[in-house]
């Protein structure tokens, strides 16, 4: 699990797998809790450009990493989502206090 996270300074890179299941949310949950205990860190972020799929468990791992960063006066951040991933994080209302991009991630090709 560790290619799964990139730290950079005061900021944490989180790459959600194909499927966030309840499976790879309680991995996530343990090693990004690993990282913030650590300290320091004022900004999480979930990179979503590889995930097709996301359960309930999802949003629960979201959500808790959120409060974490937030009581400590930080910010959450979920980029590359697509439409799938970003319906169901709308009707769960989690939009509400982490901030969503949709941005296309684009993949050059080497030549």
């Amino acid at each position: 699990m560790s290619d799964v996270i990139k730290r950079r300074e005061n900021c944490l890179m989180v790459y959600v797998p194909e499927e966030l299941d309840h499976h790879f949310a309680q991995q996530i949950t343990k090693v990004v809790d690993e990282e913030l205990e650590k300290g320091e860190i004022s900004q999480l972020v979930f990179d979503f450009s590889k995930t097709t799929f996301m359960d309930s468990s999802g949003i629960g791992m979201l959500m808790g990493r959120y409060r974490i960063v937030r009581y400590s006066g930080g910010k959450v951040t979920a980029i590359h989502v697509n439409d799938r991933v970003y319906r169901i994080m709308r009707i769960s209302g989690i939009y509400k206090y982490i901030e969503i991009s949709q941005e296309t991630v684009w993949h050059q090709k080497k030549r």
